[in-house]
Parts: C-alpha cells; structure tokens; sequence
C-alpha cells in the first residue's frame, strides 16, 4: 500500500512542477507583453515628435528633416491616426482600407484607438494642436493571446501525458494479470491431475468415504481456481444466469469454511430469478474476495449482509459487513493492485474483483459507504441486457 501512495505523490509532484512552469511561462510572457507594449509607446512618442519638429516653421537643416523623415518611415507596423481637435484626421499609418471606404475605418479605427490608449498631444504652435491616436501593432495584438495559449497548450500536454501514462500502466497491468493467470493455471494443472487419480485410488481401498468425498470436494475447489484463472487471461464467456443462485452457492461454501461466529445473511428473495449476463465462475471469485475481505475486517467475528436490489435495467449487489471500516483517504485506491490494509497477502483481491465486474462484466463496482468501527459496503452494479 505504501508503495501506491509513494507513486501518488510522485505523481502529483509531476503535475505540479508542470503546472509551475505553465504558469511561470505564462505570467514571463505577459510581462514581455507589458514591455513590449511600452516599447511601442516610446516609439510612437518619438515619432509624435518627429512630427511636431517637422511641422515647426524653425527647421531648417535638410539632414533634420531627412533624419526625422527617416523616423516616420520606420514605423511600418504601428497603427497610427493623427486628428485635430475636432476629430478631423489629417494623417494615417499602418492602416487597411479602400477608398470607398477610407472615412467610416478611418473613424471606427478612431473610436478604437480612443479606447486602448491616451493620445499623444503634439503642440505645432502656441495655438494649434494636434492628436496623435495608436493602437497595438499586429504583433503585439498576437502576443497577447500568446500565453493563453501556451497555458492550453501545456494544459493539453498534461492532460495527454497522463492518458498515455494511464494508457501504458493499464497495458503493462494487462500483460501482467494475462501472464500471471495462463502461468498459475498451467502449474496447478499437473499437481490438480495427480490429486485426481489420487482420490481414484483411495477409492479403490477400504477408506473411510466421507474422508474421500472432502478430497474430492478440495480437488474441486482446486479446478474451478485453475479455471478462474485460466479465464482471466482470455475473454470469458457470458450466459444469461440468475445472479442470486451464483451468490447462495459462493455463501454457502464460504459457511463452510469460516468462523461459526461469521454470520451471513441473504436479503432478497431466493426464489427470485434476477439474471443477468454472467459469467458464474468469475462472478463467484468476485463475490468470494469481497466476503473475504470482510470476514479479515471483522476478525472473524460479525455480520456480512448480501443485498440484490433491481432497479430498471440494472440490478445492485451490495456487500456489507460490520467490520472496522476504511478510512476515506483510502477510498480512491482500495481497488489499486497492492493496496492491503492486512499485515500478510498481495492486496490483488479488490483489484481482480473490479477487472472481472468492470472489464468482463461492463458492469460497476466501488466503494459504496464506510465508517471506521461500523462497516463497509461495497456495490456492483450489473446490466439486464
């Protein structure tokens, strides 16, 4: 168990670092934006001036006025409007227009520009004044929307990574459980023959029966393992069965084998028949590791109740015992390969029942409810159809 919450951890510190650099790399672009944005400012305040020199009747060089030209043809990307005090514009750079069209985007680029920025007034005398309005360049206007989509783009490769890291974990997961299962299978079969011809042989001499038919009654147990298995690395096959006739047979020869101080109790009508398509073999395992499981949480002492409810076109198994509980940090990873709250077993119980409900069955399977010192209640969920 410990080793899932180690990997949890390392997890999340991977999302966080990851989110660390989105946002690092996120708010480092705004503030170039920001930069930039006062860059162009300066610019368009170095050419309101050239402007206004230019404008002056005190200018008289030619290498002035070639200089100052030269800083009004630098501008090639900064849209520029220069208006009057009555919004008349008397000059325009950097914007896109027709002739049919000049005065109504020349006067919507106005409305805009008196919007984004504070013009920069250029005084051409004492008198006169004139208005020079801008608005962010292109580039700019680009850069801004740059770290919202650098943030969706790093959020996009979060998101990807972890489906591929699931993606691969759940693959890897698989070969594991179908090589692990054919293997188990194949070394219990030898072993399995020989308790066979075994129980034959006995039969042959004067031996107590009763003492044969509980080798016997082993021999079988050992087979349906081998066969459970043996499914569990191929896809099994589905027959429409009642599900309650599955569950009486599983209780019943857990009764067997259990503390008398085990009590098991069966609340829905046996009679009924509540099929379902199902695999009876592997729906018993499923049935058999949640009622173990419960009879560790309780000490061998307590009351496990096994509910069928049908609602629609599902039907709801509820396992309930009134053991120790789960903690509800536990909730998320009772069904993880290795978690184990026991000090002894390879915590694959929870894991195997959810594989043969969820991946065989389409079915459902979680923890339903759980308090420490009360009991626990576990609920699959199987389809009619």
């Amino acid at each position: 168990m410990e080793y899932y919450f180690k990997k949890r951890r390392w997890k999340i510190l991977l999302l966080l670092l990851a989110v660390g650099i989105g946002i690092g790399s996120f708010f480092y672009t705004n503030w170039l934006v920001r930069k930039m944005a006062v860059e162009e400012r300066k610019n368009v305040e170095l050419w309101a001036e050239a402007t206004r020199k230019l404008a002056s009747p005190d200018i008289s060089s030619s290498l002035d006025i070639t200089f100052l030209v030269d800083i009004l043809n630098r501008n090639t990307t900064i849209p520029i409007i220069i208006s009057d005090s009555n919004d008349s514009i008397l000059e325009n750079k950097n914007i896109s227009y027709s002739e049919v069209n000049k005065d109504r985007v020349l006067m919507r680029e106005l409305k805009k520009m008196k919007e984004e920025n504070e013009p920069i007034v250029i005084s051409i005398t004492e008198t006169e004044k004139q208005y020079l309005y801008y608005r962010d360049s292109i580039l700019l206007e680009n850069l801004k929307y740059y770290p919202l989509i650098q943030f969706a783009v790093v959020f996009l490769f979060i998101v990807i990574a972890y489906l591929a890291f699931n993606s691969s974990r759940n693959a890897e997961q698989n070969q594991v459980w179908v090589g692990m299962s054919k293997e188990t299978a194949h070394q219990l079969g030898t072993p399995i023959s020989s308790l066979m011809a075994w129980v034959e042989l006995l039969k042959m001499q004067n031996i107590d029966a009763n003492l044969i038919q509980e080798f016997e009654k082993d021999t079988q147990r050992l087979q349906k393992i081998t066969e459970r298995f043996s499914k569990i690395g191929s896809i099994p096959e589905l027959v429409r069965t009642n599900v309650a006739e599955t569950i009486i047979s599983t209780v019943e020869y857990l009764k067997t084998r259990s503390s008398g101080k085990v009590k098991f109790v069966l609340d829905f009508d046996q009679h009924k028949n509540f099929e379902v398509p199902l695999n009876a073999s592997l729906f018993s395992w499923v049935i058999e590791n949640l009622c173990k499981n419960a009879i560790d949480a309780m000490n061998n002492n307590g009351t496990i109740q096994v509910t069928i409810v049908e609602k629609g076109e599902q039907i709801y198994i509820d396992v309930t015992d009134s053991g120790k509980g789960i903690s509800k940090a536990y909730f998320k990873t009772v069904f993880q390969p290795g978690f184990t709250t026991k000090k002894r077993g390879w915590g694959l119980g929870l894991s195997l029942a959810k594989r043969i409900v969820e991946n065989y069955h389409k079915g459902k399977i979680f923890l339903r409810q759980s308090e420490i010192n009360k009991g626990t209640t576990f609920r699959i969920i199987l389809n009619r159809g």
